[in-house]
C-alpha cells in the first residue's frame, strides 16, 4: 500500500526511522530538546496548522522564540489501542470543534470569567510529529516534546500574583508553563507523567474515564506492555504517581472485584463510579475528589469515553451508561483551586462522530481546563455573584454571540 506523504513528511518519517535504528541508550536520553534530538516539527498527513480557538499558532518544538504560560499541544498517537483506532485524528478534530470559540469572545456564564483575559499568554504549539511505525520511538518523541515545552520560560513571572502558580511544587523553585494536551489515545499520559516527574516528582492524577487503565498486561516484550489500558500501572512502577489519585466515571467490565483492590492498593487510585453520581450527588463527588487530592500537585486526564456514547460517540472503546457532558463539566468546575500542573483530553476519534458533537464537547472541556488554570476557587452560583457592568459601560467587544 502506498502512503500519500509529501516530500517533507517522507523525509521526516525516514529520519525518524533512522533514529529508531539507534541503540536504546539514544532513545532513553530525553535530556535533549526536541530540535536537538529530532530536528524539524514536520506535518504528518493527519496534522497541520489549525489553532485551538483561533489562538496564535507556533511550531514551538523547533522554534524556541514563542513565550507562553499555557500551551495547547497535539499528540496524534493511536497505535496502542485495544479496540477501535482513529484517535490520531483527535487533535485536529478537537481544534475543528473549537472553531466557534474565540479568545476575543470567551466569557462563560458557568465560570463567570474569560480565561484569556486573566493575564496569561496562551498559544497553540501544533502537533508532535510522531512516528506511526515504532511505539517505543513514538513514546520517546512525546516525552521529549512535552519536556521541551515544560522547560520553557513563562511570560508571567510574578508568581505570587498568579492563580495556580506551579512554583511551590517544582524541584528547581521556578515557574513552569502548563500544557493542555490533545490526544491521541490514552497511552500519551505515560510520557507526559515521565516529563512532569522531572519537574515536580510524583503527582496526583484526577482521571475521568469509563475504564481503570491500571491493567498489568502480561507480555513477552516490554513495549507490548504499554497500552492505553496499562499506562497507569507502569507509571506506578516507575514512581511517577502519588498515592492520592482518583478515578471518576468508572463503569467498565472487569475480571472480578480483585481488579478494584489492585487498583487502590497497588496503583493508588480511589474509584468513583458512574453510578455514584446518582447515589451521592455531584457535590459529594466533587468533595471526595478534592479530599483525595488535597494540596498535592495534580494532573487532570480526561478520556472522552467518560461521557455517555449517546452524547460523545466518537471514541475507541465506548461504554454505555456514562455521565452527561453537563455533569462532567459541572464536576470540573467544582475542582477549581486545586494545584493543577497540566491536563489532557484523549481518545477522541472523529471518524465515529456525528455532526462533530464529540469534538465540540471535547473542545468545550478544553475551555474548562483553561478556566481551571486561572480560578482560585469554584465559581459561585450566579445569584451570589457580583453584578457585572452594563455592556455600554464595558470595553467594546466586536463579536456577535452567534458568530
Amino acid at each position: 500500500m502506498r502512503f500519500p506523504f509529501s516530500n517533507a513528511v517522507f523525509f521526516g518519517v525516514v529520519q525518524a526511522l533512522h533514529v529508531s535504528a539507534h541503540t536504546q541508550s539514544v532513545l532513553s536520553d530525553s535530556s535533549k530538546s526536541w530540535s536537538e534530538k529530532y530536528g524539524s516539527q514536520n506535518d504528518l498527513p493527519f496534522t497541520g496548522p489549525l489553532a485551538f480557538s483561533h489562538l496564535p499558532y507556533h511550531r514551538c518544538l523547533e522554534d524556541a522564540s514563542p513565550v507562553f504560560d499555557v500551551a495547547v499541544l497535539g499528540m496524534p498517537f493511536d497505535t496502542s489501542v485495544t479496540y477501535r483506532p482513529g484517535a490520531r485524528f483527535g487533535p485536529t478534530g478537537i481544534r475543528v470543534g473549537s472553531r466557534r470559540m474565540h479568545s476575543q469572545r470567551a466569557w462563560s456564564l458557568s465560570w463567570g470569567l474569560d480565561p484569556y483575559q486573566q493575564g496569561l499568554k496562551i498559544i497553540d504549539c501544533g502537533d508532535v510529529p510522531i512516528n506511526p511505525f515504532d511505539n517505543a520511538l513514538a513514546i520517546d518523541q512525546m516525552e521529549v516534546a512535552y519536556s521541551t515545552l515544560l522547560q520553557r520560560e513563562v511570560v508571567r513571572t510574578d508568581t505570587e500574583a498568579v492563580v495556580g502558580s506551579t512554583r511551590p511544587f517544582t524541584k528547581d523553585n521556578k515557574e513552569h508553563p502548563k500544557i493542555v494536551t490533545l490526544g491521541g489515545d490514552h497511552t500519551i499520559v505515560l510520557p507526559i507523567l515521565r516529563s512532569l516527574n522531572k519537574v515536580y516528582g510524583p503527582v496526583s492524577v484526577i482521571h475521568f474515564d469509563a475504564h481503570l487503565d491500571t491493567w498489568n498486561v502480561p507480555s513477552p516484550t516490554a513495549q507490548a506492555r504499554v497500552t492505553h489500558g496499562s499506562f497507569f500501572y507502569i507509571a506506578q512502577e516507575e514512581g511517577l504517581l502519588s498515592n492520592t489519585s482518583v478515578h471518576a466515571g468508572i463503569r467498565c467490565k472487569m475480571t472480578d472485584e480483585a481488579d478494584t483492590t489492585t487498583d487502590e492498593e497497588t496503583v493508588g487510585f480511589k474509584i468513583i463510579s458512574t453510578d455514584d453520581i446518582d447515589d451521592i450527588g455531584i457535590n459529594e463527588v466533587i468533595r471526595r475528589v478534592r479530599e483525595r487530592i488535597g494540596d498535592s500537585p495534580v494532573y487532570l486526564s480526561l478520556d472522552i469515553d467518560v461521557i455517555d456514547p449517546g452524547l460523545a460517540p466518537a471514541t475507541g472503546t465506548p461504554e454505555a451508561g456514562g455521565w452527561t457532558t453537563r455533569e462532567v463539566k459541572r464536576i470540573i468546575r467544582g475542582l477549581a483551586g486545586l494545584n493543577f500542573v497540566g491536563a489532557d483530553v484523549v481518545e477522541v476519534a472523529p471518524a465515529y462522530d456525528h455532526a462533530d458533537i464529540t469534538s465540540i464537547a471535547a473542545a468545550d472541556i478544553v475551555h474548562d481546563f483553561l478556566s481551571l488554570f486561572v480560578s482560585a476557587e469554584p465559581p459561585k452560583p450566579r445569584d451570589e455573584r457580583k453584578p457585572k457592568l452594563p455592556r455600554d459601560e464595558q470595553e467594546p467587544r466586536a463579536v456577535h454571540d452567534e458568530i
